[in-house]
């Protein structure tokens, strides 16, 4: 009985010890990732800005950086790290940054102008009666607030405009938001959610997932390495179990 325990004991050890290389093979291929992931923000040159107080900031302000962040955590439900913020290293290499530096890129493009030129006058059936009201409102540049054509402000009833500049504001819209038949929000749209807006976004996400990709990888090898320290201590104990002598043995040995 003694022998086979012993037995036991030393297959708990070795399953421990094979636990223990494979803790060390993951925890390494996890670090290869983070190197990469590391060397690939640094060859873009994708920083973070702080003031001298290690403060976010945003083209110069606090404030800026500040709105950004409501947009993170209050608007998109983001669990912000704040260790991941490390004035000492703005490179964006970590799940937070990249979150925070997607949502530099939105809050700038939802609360952008964009200026749409029509060189033609534009009719615009907000009704969708498939025909333009004779009596609909004729638009100028001129004839706007400021210039400034907002969508909110006359809703979908037909309307008219004529050749010129326009301003249109964002309006805190995303991609869907738009209306893409109107002459006026259907340029926005490309303008603002262009294709270099998606491509940096869906570049962050990635980022983002890969981060937390690792992050499960480190906390899966401290999990095997846990397991392998168990089976490496609860193999010890079944040899030095197996090893201690029967009574018989001892009263022999004394006697």
């Amino acid at each position: 009985m003694a022998s086979r325990i012993r037995m036991l004991g030393v297959a708990l050890i070795i399953v421990g010890l094979v636990s223990w290389a494979a803790a060390l093979y993951a925890y390494t291929r996890v670090q290869d990732g983070a190197d990469s992931l590391q060397g690939f923000s640094e060859a873009q040159n994708v920083t973070l800005s702080y003031n001298e107080d290690g403060e976010l900031i945003d083209r110069g302000t606090t404030e800026g950086a500040d709105a950004i962040m409501a947009l993170l955590t209050d608007e998109w439900s983001w669990p912000v790290n704040e260790g991941e913020l490390d004035p000492d290293d703005p490179v964006v290499n970590t799940g937070s940054e990249y979150m925070f530096q997607m949502a530099t890129i939105a809050q700038h493009t939802l609360h952008g102008t964009q200026t749409v030129v029509l060189a033609e006058q534009a009719e615009y059936d907000g009704d969708g009666d498939g025909t333009v009201d004779a009596t609909a409102t004729v638009y100028t540049p001129l004839s706007l607030p400021d210039g400034v054509w907002d969508p909110e402000v006359e809703g979908y009833v037909d309307a008219v405009f004529e050749p010129g500049v326009y301003k249109v504001p964002v309006n805190g819209r995303y991609w869907t938001a738009f209306n893409r038949t109107h002459p006026l929000d259907g340029p926005t749209r490309s303008q603002a959610w262009s294709g270099t807006v998606h491509g940096l976004f869906g570049e962050l996400g990635v980022g983002a997932a890969t981060f937390s990709s690792l992050e499960m990888g480190q906390g899966v090898a401290l999990v095997t390495a846990l397991m392998g320290l168990g089976f490496v201590v609860a193999g010890g104990g079944l040899v030095w179990v197996g090893m201690a002598k029967k009574p018989e043995e001892e009263e022999a040995k004394t006697a």
